[in-house]
């Protein structure tokens, strides 16, 4: 997997990563921006992690930069850490900066782990290659605003993976990315791989419950999340085709419903009422921002 450069010649350092077949085909690709949806104990961060020490070497730039992105940071360290030790410890002259949770590589390329949850710490920098994990739990400001921009002189790849947790912007990402050719996009479900043991998941189901089983080993952006609202309710709703899109009736006025976000998201649901039916018709969501970008943002809907 990895390789160093040593007066002239290429030595071939045996990093002790071996792809499962699933992974075959994801680290062969060639698209810019990747996209897994995989069960449990898949090993989409092991995988993930040997990419970005690949790219390390095999981007044809100067002072390559790349990362691995989760939630927060205490959480990239525990998920990802030991992963990039024990995959370039047999990479001759590396340096480990345990402080800044950083691999610097002897071609002058860098990994480095960082979280979400303080996504203006990069801010001001560049990446050649980045791996979000779990993107539907970072604020959301992080990718638009911080992450991406860091992509764009370098022309950056980006690779999403998660398991699914409802339809929120990580399902919105891979629906996306199965109809758009500068994307490679898969799903691992637990019953498609045979990673794991037949025993030990119908144990897990019946540990588990069919909801949580088929979200978090059957790759299921439909089961019903645990502790949500309605969770049951909805899932319902969705098997019956009761949701589908309203139109807007210019005839009707337009009532706005918002959830103010301090830490979080603001949220703004758009609703007509006709007869004994509620519509609603328009979402609008951000943070990070203040009370003229949501002014400014109503302004420009064509409802009155």
């Amino acid at each position: 997997m990895g390789r160093v450069i040593d007066e002239g010649d290429t030595i071939r350092v045996r990093t002790g990563y071996v792809p499962r077949p699933q992974a075959v085909a994801f680290h062969a690709r060639t698209e810019r921006y990747a996209c897994l949806v995989a069960h449990r104990r898949f090993g989409k961060t092991v995988a993930a992690i040997n990419d970005l020490i690949r790219a390390c070497y095999t981007t044809p730039l100067n002072n390559v930069r790349v990362a691995y992105i989760a939630p927060y940071l205490s959480q990239s360290k525990a998920i990802a850490w030991d992963y990039l030790l024990e995959y370039t410890a047999a990479i001759p002259d590396i340096k480990v900066n345990i402080a800044e949770l950083r691999i610097d590589f002897p071609n002058g390329a860098r990994i480095r782990l960082f979280g979400a949850d303080n996504y203006n710490a990069m801010r001001g920098l560049y990446f050649d290659a980045v791996v979000l994990d779990e993107p539907a739990d970072f604020p959301a400001s992080a990718w638009p605003t911080v992450i991406r921009p860091a992509l764009a002189d370098r022309k950056g790849k980006a690779t999403f993976i998660g398991t699914p947790k409802g339809k929120n912007e990580f399902w919105e990402i891979y629906n996306d990315a199965k109809d758009d050719p500068n994307w490679y996009s898969a799903m691992f479900k637990a019953s498609e791989t045979s990673i794991l043991d037949e025993g030990e998941l119908v144990e897990a189901r019946r540990a588990m419950g069919d909801d949580r089983y088929e979200q978090e080993f059957e790759c299921s952006f439909e089961a019903a999340i645990q502790g949500a609202y309605y969770a049951v309710e909805m899932k319902d709703a969705q098997s019956d085709s009761r949701i589908t899109r309203v139109p807007y009736d210019p005839a009707l006025g337009v009532v706005t419903a918002w959830d103010l976000g301090i830490g979080d998201s603001t949220a703004i649901w758009f609703a007509q009422f006709y007869g004994q039916e509620i519509r609603i018709i328009d979402y609008h969501e951000n943070s990070g921002v203040g009370l003229d970008a949501y002014a400014k943002a109503l302004s420009e809907k064509p409802y009155h």
